[in-house]
C-alpha cells in the first residue's frame, strides 16, 4: 500500500495541472507551454467534447478550475484529518460512474485511492475520456498507484464494496446484483431554490448560475422553485437574462424547442423567455431547459415538505432559511465533505478496510 503523504502529494500535484492548464487555457494570447501535461489534458479535454456535446470547453475547464481549489496539500490533509481511522486493508472498490457531467465520479475516484484502496472503475459511456488521462499523470507522479487503478469494460469481478451512481431504475439494477456486498447505491436526486420575493438581483443572478450550469444536467442543479403564493417572476426572468447565449447551444435548443412544443401540444401553462421555461409542477426533476416551480404557503409547512422528501433532495439553495442551505450561486462549489446523497464516502471505505 502507498503511503498516505504520497497520495496527497500526487493528488496535489494533480491540483496543480489544472490550475495552470486553466490559467494557460484563458490566456489571450496562445502560449507555449514547457509542460507536455499541458497539451495531453488540453488534447483529452477537446476529445472529450468532441464525444460528448454537452461537455463543452468551457464546463470542462469549470469544473477542472474547481477541482483545482480542492486538490491542494492543505484541503486534503484536513479533509483526512477529520477522521479517526486509518486504513488497515486494500480492498477492491468497484465504482460505476454516472456521466451526466464532467468527472461526476471523480470524488468517489478520489476517495478510494486516498484510503488506500483499489478503485475498479466502470466508466459511463458519455464520460470515458477524462479520468483515464487524470489515472495515467496520477500514475505518472506515483508509479505504484498503476496497481491500484484499473478499468473495466465489461463485467465487474472481483471487488469487496461497491460505489454505484445512477437513475431510479438502474438503482433497482445495482441492488439487485451489488446488495449483498457493501455499498454505496445512490439514486436520482435533484437541487431546489427557495424564494421569498425578497431577493436582490445579485442573488437571482447567482442563482441563474445554480440553474445553468452544466445545462441543468447535474444533481446539484436547481430544477426546482418554491416560490411563495403571488410570487412575481418578473425580476427572476430579468435575472436570467446574462444566461441567454445558453440557447446558442444546438443539443440545449433542441431540448428547448422540444420541451415547448410538448408543453404547447398538451396546453399546459408556462412561462418562458426564449431560453428558458417555467412550469407548475409537483414534480422535482424538470426536464433540459425547463425549471419547476410551486407555491407554499408558510415556510414551516414548506420546511416539513422538504423534510419529507430529504430522499430526492441534493441541494437547496436559500438565504438564511433552512439547516445546510446553500447560498445562491454555490451549488457547483462543493467542498470535500460535500458528500452525495449526504453519504460519508470516506467513512464507509474505511469502515470497509477494516472488514
Amino acid at each position: 500500500m502507498t503511503k498516505l503523504e504520497d497520495r496527497i502529494a500526487a493528488f496535489s500535484k494533480l491540483g496543480t495541472l489544472f490550475a495552470n492548464f486553466c490559467e494557460f487555457a484563458n490566456t489571450k494570447e496562445p502560449i507555449e507551454s514547457t509542460d507536455p501535461w499541458i497539451s495531453r489534458i488540453n488534447e483529452a479535454s477537446i476529445s472529450a467534447n468532441i464525444h460528448n456535446g454537452w461537455f463543452t470547453k468551457e464546463n470542462i475547464h469549470f469544473c477542472l478550475d474547481s477541482w483545482s481549489q480542492l486538490l491542494t496539500e492543505k484541503e486534503l490533509i484536513n479533509w483526512f484529518r477529520l477522521y479517526n481511522s486509518t486504513p488497515l486493508n486494500n480492498k477492491n472498490i468497484a465504482i460505476i460512474m454516472a456521466g451526466n457531467i464532467p468527472l461526476v465520479g471523480f470524488h468517489d475516484f478520489l476517495a478510494t485511492l486516498i484510503t488506500g484502496h483499489t478503485a475498479v472503475i466502470k466508466l459511463s459511456s458519455n464520460d470515458k475520456i477524462l479520468l483515464p488521462f487524470i489515472a495515467s499523470y496520477l500514475i505518472d507522479c506515483l508509479p505504484e498507484l498503476k496497481n491500484h487503478i484499473v478499468f473495466v469494460d465489461g463485467k465487474l469481478e472481483n471487488f469487496d464494496a461497491v460505489i454505484a451512481t445512477g437513475s431510479n431504475n438502474t438503482a433497482r439494477y445495482f441492488q439487485h446484483y451489488f446488495g449483498k456486498k457493501p455499498n454505496i447505491i445512490r439514486k436520482n436526486r435533484n437541487s431546489v431554490a427557495i424564494l421569498t420575493g425578497e431577493e436582490s438581483k445579485d442573488q437571482l443572478e447567482a442563482l441563474s448560475e445554480d440553474i445553468f450550469r452544466y445545462y441543468g444536467l447535474g444533481c446539484r442543479s436547481v430544477s426546482k422553485l418554491f416560490v411563495p403564493q403571488g410570487y412575481d417572476f418578473e425580476a427572476f426572468f430579468k435575472a436570467m437574462y446574462p444566461q441567454q447565449d445558453i440557447i446558442n447551444h444546438h443539443k440545449y435548443a433542441n431540448n428547448y424547442d422540444y420541451n415547448k412544443a410538448v408543453y404547447l401540444m398538451s396546453e399546459f401553462n408556462i412561462l418562458e423567455n426564449g431560453f428558458l421555461m417555467i412550469k407548475e409542477d409537483e414534480s422535482y426533476g424538470s426536464p433540459i431547459s425547463t425549471v419547476f416551480y410551486e407555491y407554499y404557503d408558510s415556510l414551516d409547512s414548506l420546511n416539513k415538505k422538504l423534510a419529507a422528501d430529504e430522499d430526492k433532495i441534493q441541494c437547496i439553495v436559500a438565504e438564511g432559511l433552512f439547516k445546510n442551505e446553500i447560498k445562491f450561486g454555490n451549488t457547483q462549489h462543493p467542498s470535500l465533505t460535500d458528500y452525495a446523497d449526504n453519504i460519508d464516502t470516506v467513512e464507509f471505505l474505511l469502515k470497509t478496510s477494516q472488514n
